[in-house]
């Protein structure tokens, strides 16, 4: 076939699904000339699965994502159903934003975003091939015979990759929600000395509500007060719709159990490794047999379909075994799906074939990142495909990487553990993998993050200004706290109406505002200068700094301790084999991962706490011979 080069560009990103959009947007909007290839255009920003951005962890990752200048948070402040904040009852290091999404306005809105955005183009194609030059990537081919150059190259394909659906003992060739897959790019990756292996994940029916009875079920409501995701938006519209709750039963776990022999899980056909935390419904009845029941939410999947989504409930089971087990669940008796659960397989890669920027360590230039990469989860792609389109700017400018710490994001958390510990499942954040989720909430994800942003040409000046005048605005009003205070008389009856005990001498606003049953805004009722217009965010930031101080210090230190240990670089030439006193294992893992760092070497699978001293000891032989 005749090869037509089609143009040239600085980042080409071979994917459009939640790591494709960051990786491109983010590109393009720190100025180099980016093309995206999708498919099919309608896959851009799809969601396959579940119908909701946030939950438990991923909603620090969406405010990291907003606080460097992603688009994932503002995209969903304009297409949500449904707003609710989790883990309340906890502390604010667990506290995670969920909201549910409006799927096809959620794709539309984030479709028109690229659309307007300078310099980058879209394309639907179907990419087949990298163009790789001395151990460099510099393009791509495409099943057309056209092909386009560049000076990087992001790999975000998703579930596509040599897709694989399976429903009992049907199995066919498929990308996610009846796509076509891309079966010659898997091909030829392998030809380029990437291993690939295979991961598995799965999605549960989809069913009319109006065959639904709501009687049966528990109506969950978002919340009264809506808590934006980025934070550009001190508000957000208003919640449009309900979810509802039910749960399997004795009847529903008899059925499944009689038809495991019929699920593809069990039967065999499916090689992939599937999610842990996401299981299917006949893996959990098989794991977790002592349980009576099992949750399900019924959720909605737009206000423009009559389509739910059946929450908690994929399945690899046949479609006959589906409709019967699905009828067993109260609300569900007379149930019509419109699409039915399936699992899907796809390639991805060793995340430790990666290094701390996503690049590959065998081809330059390339990077890559979301499922691809071994993960699971919108948020998780999107976190993801933004750090791979900085840094792939950054690559061919010249310029060093941004890397995120674990002590600075749960981004820097996601991706150091998927390139240093690996994965042998597709990976899932949650707020217990990061070590200091006390300083890393989402509440002050832009303090953090955004003159990072900024300083590589991400973050917008309004998102720059904004922060800074957060900032201003929460040092003045914390200051001001901590200067005034009250005489017993002034504050006593108000203590006592909130439910706490009296004060025998003078006490700081501050102070008072440490306990637990007064906020920020109690406090104008004794103070006249509270501020009234401080956003949510401030309010919210003002409220965490005071009430948790001693633990948030306390947490900084042992910060101050980590960093020593990650501020010990590791050159990227030192062969480990010929370190004296080295374990075997220790050495070649060290030489496969090459560890940008002390601390990174230290959280290698296979690397103990006495091969980190014998490091210490060659790096200081090595510094004192210098």
């Amino acid at each position: 076939m005749e090869r037509i080069f089609m143009g040239e560009y600085d980042v080409i990103v071979v994917g459009a699904g939640h790591a494709g959009c960051e990786a491109a947007l983010a590109a393009a909007r720190m100025g180099k000339k980016t093309l995206m290839f999708s498919m099919n255009l309608e896959a851009v920003a799809m969601m396959p699965c579940n119908p909701s951005i946030g939950g438990t962890g991923k909603g620090h990752l969406v405010r990291e994502i907003d606080a460097l200048g992603g688009e994932m948070g503002l995209n969903i402040d304009k297409t949500f159903l449904q707003s609710k904040m989790l883990n309340t009852a906890k502390g604010p290091a667990v506290h995670s934003l969920r909201a549910q999404a409006d799927k096809n306005r959620y794709h539309v809105e984030m479709k028109k975003t690229i659309e307007q955005t300078p310099n980058l183009d879209m394309r639907q194609g179907e990419v087949t091939d990298l163009i790789v030059e001395d151990g460099k990537v510099c393009g791509v081919e495409t099943q057309t015979g056209t092909y386009f150059t560049a000076k990087a190259v992001i790999l975000a394909t998703g579930t596509f990759l040599a897709g694989k659906i399976f429903i009992g003992s049907s199995v066919f060739e498929s990308g996610p929600n009846g796509l076509a897959p891309s079966n010659l790019l898997a091909e030829n990756l392998k030809k380029h000395g990437m291993k690939l292996r295979r991961f598995k994940t799965g999605t549960p029916a989809r069913c009319l509500g109006s065959s639904l009875d709501y009687s049966k079920m528990i109506e969950q409501k978002g919340d009264e007060k809506k808590v934006p995701f980025s934070f550009l938006n001190d508000e957000v519209g208003e919640n449009k719709i309900s979810c509802w709750l039910t749960y399997t039963n004795e009847e529903t776990h008899k059925v499944i159990r009689a038809n495991f022999h019929r699920s593809a899980l069990f039967g065999g056909q499916i090689e992939g490794i599937g999610p842990r935390y996401c299981p299917s419904i006949e893996d959990k009845i098989n794991r977790f047999a002592d349980k009576e029941r099992h949750q399900t939410f019924i959720e909605p999947e737009g206000l423009d379909t009559d389509e739910m989504y059946i929450q908690g409930m994929s399945s690899s089971l046949p479609e006959d075994v589906q409709v019967a087990f699905y009828k067993t669940i109260p609300g569900l008796e007379n149930l019509r799906i419109t699409r039915p659960a399936y699992a899907i397989e796809y390639d991805c890669i060793d995340p430790q074939d990666l290094k701390l920027n996503l690049e590959n360590r065998h081809i330059e230039n390339l990077f890559c990142a979301g499922q691809f990469n071994g993960s699971s989860g919108y948020e998780e792609a999107a976190a993801q495909g933004l750090m791979a389109g900085i840094n792939a700017v950054l690559k061919i400018s010249g310029k060093n990487p941004l890397v995120l710490g674990r002590n600075e994001a749960y981004i820097g958390v996601l991706i150091d553990d998927l390139v240093t510990k690996g994965t042998n499942e597709p990976y899932r954040i949650m707020t217990s993998r990061a070590e200091y989720r006390l300083v890393l909430r989402q509440d002050n994800a832009d303090l953090r993050l955004t003159e990072k942003g900024y300083q590589v040409g991400l973050a917008t000046e309004e998102r720059y200004q904004r922060y800074l005048q957060k900032k201003e605005n929460v040092a003045k009003e914390m200051t001001r706290m901590e200067e005034k205070s009250f005489a017993p008389s002034e504050v006593n009856s108000f203590l006592e109406a909130h439910g706490t005990s009296p004060v025998q001498g003078r006490i700081s606003m501050a102070e008072l505002l440490k306990r637990p049953q007064i906020t920020y805004e109690d406090l104008a009722e004794i103070d006249d200068e509270t501020r009234p217009d401080l956003s949510y965010h401030e309010v919210t930031q003002l409220e965490v700094q005071v009430k948790y101080e001693g633990y948030i210090n306390k947490q900084l230190s042992q910060i101050e301790r980590f960093k020593k240990l990650e501020d010990r670089k590791l050159s990227q030439d030192i062969d480990y084999s010929s370190i004296e006193g080295l374990r075997i294992e220790a050495a070649q893992k060290l030489n496969q991962i090459k560890p940008e760092s002390m601390g990174q070497a230290s959280r290698i699978s296979g690397v103990s706490p006495a091969d980190i001293n014998v490091l210490l000891v060659y790096l200081e032989k090595k510094r004192r011979g210098k």
